[in-house]
């Protein structure tokens, strides 16, 4: 999955992509280097990041999505916590849902997805760091989340899990929750990873976003290793490597 930012103030790549253009051209090499899906986001989700009204964000992305299901083949993913946004994307064409709050801060964005037969990415997130049991809290968490995602009528074959490494968690639980992701298999979905040029990585190894290249495939191996089905990347082509190489080794899967 790669990630498509038209934002200015994401914290990888804030402002790269605003222009219309640019962003079709950025999707284009991701296809080219290998993307199996678009994620398109038109609001950062950085930590103090400012929240969007639904207007302001769907107007971002909106002209997107309609430029990429005309250009491209690949499926267009659409990060967003908004049901209004969600729908006009979907109206333009879009394939996914990805909410960072599992679908548990807008009631109205499992309906909108269930009405269009969307695909829906359930992340785990929440407001702190405290937990009584990490992966215990986050297997509940997503556990409410598919109840919600079911009583909507999304069917079950459109949903996929992500532990949410990044959100509500400190570095030794991001850490962890990686070590222990093949908990989450037990909810028996595909599991999301996102761990591309996130601050784990600039923390364990002291380097700023630009230079967290060889961090985030270490990441990407290892989170295959312990069953992830997805990964959400910046670096689409490198990534692309790392993953098949460690497809061919953990799943025997060789091109």
């Amino acid at each position: 999955m790669g990630i498509l930012n038209v934002t200015p103030d994401s914290f990888s790549d804030g402002g790269k992509y605003q222009d219309l253009e640019a962003a079709v051209a950025r999707a284009g090499r991701m296809v080219e280097e290998g993307a199996d899906i678009i994620d398109l986001g038109g609001e950062s989700t950085r930590p103090g990041f400012i929240p969007l009204d639904a207007e302001t964000e769907s107007r971002r992305i909106v002209p997107v999505v309609e430029r990429l299901v005309q250009d491209f083949k690949v499926p267009v993913s659409i990060d967003t916590t908004k049901a209004a946004v969600a729908k006009r994307a979907l109206e333009a064409g879009a394939h996914i849902i990805n909410d960072i709050w599992g679908l548990q801060r807008d009631p109205d964005l499992a309906t909108v997805s269930a009405a269009f037969d969307a695909g829906v990415l359930l992340m785990h997130n929440r407001d702190n760091c405290s937990y009584q049991d990490l992966m215990g809290d986050i297997i509940a968490f997503l556990c409410k989340s598919l109840e919600i995602a079911q009583g909507a009528g999304i069917k079950r074959e459109n949903l996929a899990l992500d532990p949410g490494i990044g959100f509500g968690k400190d570095l030794s639980q991001n850490l962890e929750t990686l070590r222990r992701l093949q908990e989450l298999q037990a909810l028996g979905l595909p599991i999301l990873l996102g761990t591309s040029r996130k601050s784990l990585v600039g923390k364990v190894l002291n380097l700023p976003v630009q230079d967290r290249v060889e961090g985030t495939a270490a990441t990407v191996a290892l989170g295959i290793a312990y069953g992830a089905d997805f990964v959400r990347v910046h670096d689409v082509q490198a990534m692309k490597r790392v993953a098949v190489m460690a497809d061919a080794v953990v799943r025997g899967s060789v091109p």
